[in-house]
């Protein structure tokens, strides 16, 4: 995508006016790609990219939501935190000097969570604007991955009266870059929202078959031990010595012991020549990007060679993943090559990625969204090979529908 597409100029026109703007579209619309492209333009100290997880904050190279606000795990509640806020001096001089932010994957971020960050907002800038003045830009879609939600209804951001109070312009990006394929581009808008029609049971049932371990296509889990099972299973039958490569930490204890939780590299990478790899980055050079797979064909000490998928050869050396604090500062770092073993990896994990083939069983999924996040990761239908399926886990919750249904067109 080497141009803006005139639905994403009309989105750069609106990030560009100063309001405050909710970019949201399906998987594969090109959001990510717009605002990497609208931030060459901004200072990242006065308006910095928020992550909603401490594993998306590690992979963006920025700062989790909760940690530029002050928020913690909110503990004692909102009224607590607040409390805790307001006599942080540095939190305050922080949101005091900022012009604005970038949340990223809002989807994931409660509605408590945004509440309590305005409050915050307010007191810092001293002013009862919404959010104190502070400029808000919130990316991501409702019908991907929910808000952690330990009892009770799903806190949705967008039920917070939080999100009318901040006067959102909305900017919906509907032209999929990743699918060219029609009838593949109307299956995965039925399953974003949660609609089980005839053509999506038509097309997921032609896709059921006995599961063929050969196949090299990646499976796709609901759970991370699972993945890591499988994974290990597939290496062990390589017949080829066994090579471990341990992710080197730099930083205080308590927080590598955070680092390696979120990292999206293993704390040890263990390959062998011919297995198979997938990146977890995309490549400044535009070798590779995040989902590219491969094989392994050499392994030194400093580089890695792997031939791609319909590609060419490609050397890949180590790369820094960072833990930042909330002022941005690096509190951790890891170094490792930037790959990971490819015959599985979770769904969550896959969200980002682009792949060609996939194996997955939609059987017993429990989330909104999962569904939907495992099948949009493919560029063409061709590539998907389910186990199983069932309509129970084509999941969307009404308060999405209603919501999307409610945004002007």
């Amino acid at each position: 995508m080497a141009t803006l597409s005139p639905e994403q100029q009309y989105a750069l026109e609106l990030l560009n006016s100063g309001e405050n703007v909710f970019l949201t579209g399906g998987a594969g619309s090109g959001k990510s790609y717009l605002i990497r492209h609208f931030m060459q333009q901004l200072d990242s100290k006065q308006t910095p990219v928020l992550a909603s997880t401490g594993a998306a904050a590690v992979l963006l190279g920025g700062r989790t939501f909760h940690s530029f606000f002050g928020l913690g795990i909110m503990e004692g509640g909102v009224d607590a935190t607040i409390e805790r806020a307001s006599k942080d001096h540095r939190l305050l001089n922080r949101l005091k000097n900022a012009e604005g932010v970038i949340v990223d994957e809002i989807s994931m971020i409660p509605g408590s969570a945004l509440m309590t960050a305005e409050a915050i907002a307010k007191k810092a800038k001293g002013s009862k604007l919404p959010w104190g003045g502070l400029r808000i830009i919130c990316v991501g879609d409702f019908a991907q991955l929910p808000p952690v939600t330990r009892t009770g209804a799903r806190d949705w951001a967008f039920r917070n009266e939080v999100w009318q109070q901040s006067g959102f312009h909305v900017c919906q990006l509907s032209h999929n870059q990743r699918v060219q394929d029609n009838d593949f581009l109307d299956i995965l808008g039925d399953v974003r929202y949660g609609k089980v029609t005839p053509r999506v049971f038509d097309f997921l049932g032609q896709k059921v078959r006995p599961h063929v371990e050969e196949d090299s296509g990646i499976r796709l889990f609901g759970r991370r031990d699972m993945s890591e099972d499988f994974n290990k299973k597939k290496l062990n039958e390589i017949n080829q010595e066994e090579i471990v490569i341990d992710s080197i930490y730099i930083g205080s204890e308590k927080h590598i012991e955070t680092l390696m939780k979120v990292a999206p590299v293993p704390q040890k990478l263990t390959l062998k020549i011919g297995c198979r790899v997938i990146f977890l980055q995309n490549d400044p050079q535009k070798r590779w990007i995040n989902g590219t797979r491969g094989q392994v064909t050499n392994i030194e000490p400093d580089k890695i060679t792997i031939k791609k998928d319909h590609g060419r050869e490609v050397s890949v050396e180590k790369v820094t993943f960072s833990l930042q604090d909330a002022e941005g500062n690096v509190n951790a770092t890891v170094i490792q090559f930037p790959l990971n073993l490819a015959y599985a990896t979770t769904i969550h994990k896959s969200q980002g990625a682009t792949l060609d083939e996939l194996w997955c069983d939609l059987r017993s999924l429990w989330e909104p969204g999962q569904a939907y996040v495992a099948l949009s990761r493919l560029s063409a239908a061709n590539g998907l090979k389910l186990v199983g399926w069932s309509p129970r886990s084509i999941i969307v919750d009404p308060k999405v529908l209603e919501f999307y249904a409610a945004l002007p067109t």
